[in-house]
């Protein structure tokens, strides 16, 4: 057998110094230190007693009805997964002649992908021989191995996840397997529910909850016998609807991609329903109804999602099949859905953090990213956010979350949220930017936002307003960004902390993150900045006088790569030397770019 090799990330061995060098600004500017694990001890220990009292369940001894996926994976990853290229959470193991449960993961987030089953989807999106044989020698190779309610699989979450996508591709697993195997999967599929009907309620509030309660009511509604245990999960999941998704359509994380996955869920659960003669609860409804017209909100002009508070832009094609299965109507969002808000003009589109990032247990990733912005234009992201940087370990997390890594303002390297001292300082923003204003604004020929927090007035005595105002026709972002002391107490706290800075001025970073595809050179005798994309489209990028201007190197923080993708940023950097600071700039397409163009490039 070859020896698995394990290939992780981490800052120390990136050959990009200029990665490095970011990671260590960031991290610098963010300051806190991790905590640990999310099941406490007693939780963990009810979970294995109940799992293995769950074993001893009668077991189903078929479905209902034939059940179909509702999804499938990447090709991909599908074929990378056969060829013994095991990538999760931001891990590769090489292990061409192990199985998948003989890897040792490399830490909680590798196992937790393993047990969830989402490689299931990925094998089935591949559908051949080989792939089938694969998934059905991991199937059951679990039910041998953590089947009697052994190993870390058994939280309601992970329960979930994992008896949704065994349900979606029974076909795929069931075939060719003889009568012994068969009733080996249906006891643990049996073993599975009565754990989650005992369990669900130790899930945390949020997605895992839904995870959970909608695992508990497919697998009710698919195997015989088991409608009893689905019933009270299906009004549980009212309930849930009612208190967890708010009036605007949003969750307490504010995490888009947290979003489209629970809306995903509640799809699947409704039709599942419908589909078994069931009636779908009117909270259920109302909540799906609430949800669309926000996720609509939240999409950039390529379909993907904004990608904030710990979320990525969405697997390609899942938020279009999730609201065309949901049957809701495209209805225009008014307001700021899960505080975000949303510009558009010809086939650009800008999406702002204009909310306080939330607090609490929701907020375990949340982003102190408050007026940072993202531009799509068409189907090339302009400039984003550097993304979530949980795949890559607990650093690269922090590092993801701080005021620096998004394209807006930052301070003497403060994010405008910060850490608080507690047990969970390591987890939750507890001195969170408060929005004081949150307005849009219309002139003839455009649209924009009028937009101000107060997440430096205790430290520095400073707020931050920006205004952006995008053309109607999406050709042109100008953006005015200013830093001012308003009251008497706000100008002395500013003078005492330039009087604790070396020649007493304190320093300003305006940055705009660039994706990876972005080609940008400084130009007009390094006045300004030209951006090429990959459709042919130029942007150009110019400030008024006063500030820096550099291009300096940035990271792209994405979901399913081994480490983070080198970029490049804009920054426009100076010093408080009074107190009022004024930066206005715009973002333009160039002149003889054309209205449209015709993209058929491929990514």
């Amino acid at each position: 057998m070859t020896t698995p090799r394990r290939r992780g990330y981490g800052w120390g061995n990136d050959p990009n110094t200029g990665n490095r060098r970011f990671f260590l600004v960031i991290l610098g500017a963010v300051g806190v230190a991790q905590t640990g694990g999310n099941l406490s001890i007693w939780t963990a220990a009810a979970n294995r007693l109940a799992a293995r009292r769950a074993a001893f369940t009668r077991p189903a001894m078929g479905f209902v009805s034939q059940p179909e996926p509702r999804m499938i994976g990447h090709f991909g990853r599908g074929k990378q997964l056969i060829a013994g290229n095991f990538q999760f959470a931001g891990h590769l193991i090489e292990a061409p002649d192990s199985g998948l449960w003989d890897l040792v993961p490399p830490d909680a987030a590798f196992a937790s992908a393993l047990q969830g089953f989402a490689w299931l989807d990925d094998l089935a999106a591949v559908g051949d021989a080989d792939a089938r044989r694969h998934a059905q020698d991991w199937t059951w190779g679990w039910i041998a191995r953590f089947g009697r309610g052994r190993g870390p699989g058994w939280t309601p979450d992970l329960t979930g996840r994992r008896l949704i996508r065994c349900i979606h591709h029974a076909l795929l697993l069931l075939q060719g397997r003889n009568r012994a195997q068969s009733e080996a999967f249906y006891a643990a599929l049996s073993a599975q529910t009565v754990f989650l009907s005992r369990r669900w309620q130790t899930a945390s509030p949020g997605l895992p909850r839904f995870e959970a309660l909608c695992g508990l009511i497919y697998s009710g509604l698919a195997l015989t016998g088991m409608e009893r245990r689905m019933l009270p999960a299906v009004q549980a999941l009212a309930r849930e609807c009612r208190s967890e998704v708010n009036s605007g359509g949003g969750i307490a994380s504010r995490n888009p991609e947290d979003l489209l996955e629970v809306f995903t869920l509640l799809t699947w659960a409704a039709q599942a329903l419908g589909e078994a003669g069931h009636q779908v609860p009117p909270n259920h409804l109302a909540a799906l109804e609430r949800i669309a017209p926000a996720l609509r909100a939240l999409r950039h002009a390529d379909g993907g999602l904004a990608r904030f508070h710990g979320g990525d832009r969405g697997l390609d094609g899942r938020l279009d099949m999730a609201l065309a299965a949901s049957g809701v109507k495209a209805l225009p969002q008014t307001g700021f859905p899960m505080g975000f808000a949303r510009l558009s003009g010809g086939r650009t589109s800008v999406i702002v953090d204009v909310a306080q990032p939330p607090g609490g247990r929701a907020g375990a990733s949340a982003h102190a990213s408050t007026l940072a912005f993202e531009l799509t234009s068409g189907r090339r992201p302009l400039v984003v956010s550097c993304g979530s940087g949980a795949p890559f370990g607990a650093d690269w997390h922090r590092v993801g979350r701080a005021t620096a890594s998004h394209s807006t303002l930052s301070v003497a390297g403060f994010s405008s949220s910060r850490f608080g001292p507690g047990a969970d300082a390591g987890e939750v923003l507890e001195n969170r930017a408060e929005v004081t204003l949150a307005k849009p604004v219309h002139y003839p020929q455009s649209h924009g936002l009028q937009l101000a927090h107060a997440g430096w007035v205790r430290t520095h005595g400073l707020t931050y307003s920006r205004e952006l105002v995008l053309s109607q026709d999406g050709r042109e972002l100008n953006g005015q960004d200013d830093l001012t002391s308003i009251s008497a107490p706000d100008r002395a706290r500013l003078a005492e902390m330039q009087a604790r800075t070396p020649e007493g001025a304190l320093t300003y970073a305006l940055r705009f993150h660039l994706h990876p595809d972005v080609e940008a050179d400084l130009d007009l005798g390094g006045t300004a900045v030209s951006l090429l994309l990959k459709s042919g489209e130029v942007w150009v990028f110019r400030h008024n006088p006063g500030p820096n201007l550099t291009l300096e190197p940035s990271v792209y923080l994405e979901q399913g790569r081994l480490k983070p993708r080198a970029s490049r940023q804009i920054v426009l950097s100076g010093r408080i030397e009074e107190s009022d600071v004024q930066i206005g700039w715009t973002l333009a397409k160039a002149q003889d770019t054309p209205l449209a163009i015709r993209d058929m490039g491929t990514d």
